[in-house]
């Protein structure tokens, strides 16, 4: 189960330890958003580039080597430059948005969007159906994307709401995956936005609660603080503590294991109080060799 680019690492990892064919990653499509008429699925996107080796490794997002000149030349006429989209980026939703409006799904859309990059491994989407982020802050409620990146994260968030949450279903396979699955693997992504948005989906959080597949998760947050993004800030809007307890109280009714990293080691004990096993290792992915050890572990422990 997968956000974007702290999952994307472990997904990197992952694919060095097990055979790609093996491995299915139920993405957040909360994210998604349409801009310039077309359909963007930024976490979707993050984990096959990824997978394909075709990933800015230094934005973590993006296709390696890309250009903007469309972009550059979008800002002659609107002086919209919030969100960057490369050319080769551009090709992907252009292709995704003429398909969507000939009426395939969304998951339809991504494998084919797998099979031309060449991956084994399958990519779902959480839902087919329309499904949206929103931030709640001072200056209004307002697309996730356009807290994140056009404002920085910089507010205070007030609530997160999900639309469409309470009309979306499970994409064709995601269930199937889940009870099918001899282990689940919840990625370091933001528990509020990411893997959040994914359990509000209804069923997914039930179809984890009933499978026979080991849960492990392992914590976004390392010392009080992300690793990556406004974790924070959304963990905060909610109530909660920054910290890798508070993450798994929220996956507590379902989660066998959770991996911490050892600088929060004295964190252990509360946590299995919970009745959720803990592992304590190294969860900075550094390099390669860091995703592949923690990937080991994730599929070990």
């Amino acid at each position: 189960m997968a956000g974007g680019v702290g999952a994307a690492k472990l997904l990197a990892g992952i694919v060095k330890v097990i055979d790609p064919k093996e491995l299915t990653v139920i993405g957040n499509t909360g994210d998604d958003i349409e801009l310039h008429g077309l359909h963007i699925s930024p976490d979707l996107d993050i984990a096959a580039y990824t997978l394909a080796g075709i990933v800015d490794k230094t934005q973590g997002w993006g296709i390696s080597g890309d250009t903007f000149q469309c972009l550059d030349a979008l800002k002659t006429f609107s002086g919209f430059e919030w969100f960057h989209l490369g050319d080769r980026d551009l090709a992907t939703h252009i292709f995704r948005t003429n398909l969507l409006r000939q009426g395939y799904s969304l998951s339809q859309v991504t494998q084919k969007v797998c099979v031309a990059l060449g991956l084994k491994t399958t990519i779902l989407p959480m839902t087919d159906d329309k499904f949206e982020t929103r931030i709640t802050t001072k200056a209004g409620t307002m697309h996730f994307e356009e807290y994140m990146v056009k404002r920085g994260a910089k507010d205070e968030v007030l609530g997160v709401e999900f639309y469409g949450a309470e009309k979306a279903k499970p994409a064709a396979g995601v269930v199937e995956a889940i009870e099918n699955a001899r282990r689940v693997v919840i990625c370091p992504s933001n528990p509020v936005v990411s893997v959040g948005t994914i359990l509000s989906v209804k069923g997914i959080r039930e179809a984890l609660k009933r499978t026979d597949a080991v849960k492990v998760g392992v914590s976004p947050i390392i010392g009080g603080k992300p690793v990556k993004g406004p974790a924070d800030k959304l963990l905060r809007g909610l109530g909660c503590e920054v910290s890798a307890f508070a993450v798994t109280e929220l996956y507590a009714d379902f989660l066998d294991v959770f991996v911490i990293d050892i600088v929060d080691a004295s964190e252990k004990e509360r946590i299995e109080q919970l009745g959720v096993k803990v592992k304590v290792t190294n969860t900075v992915m550094r390099n390669m060799s860091d995703k592949v050890e923690l990937a080991k572990t994730m599929l070990e422990t």
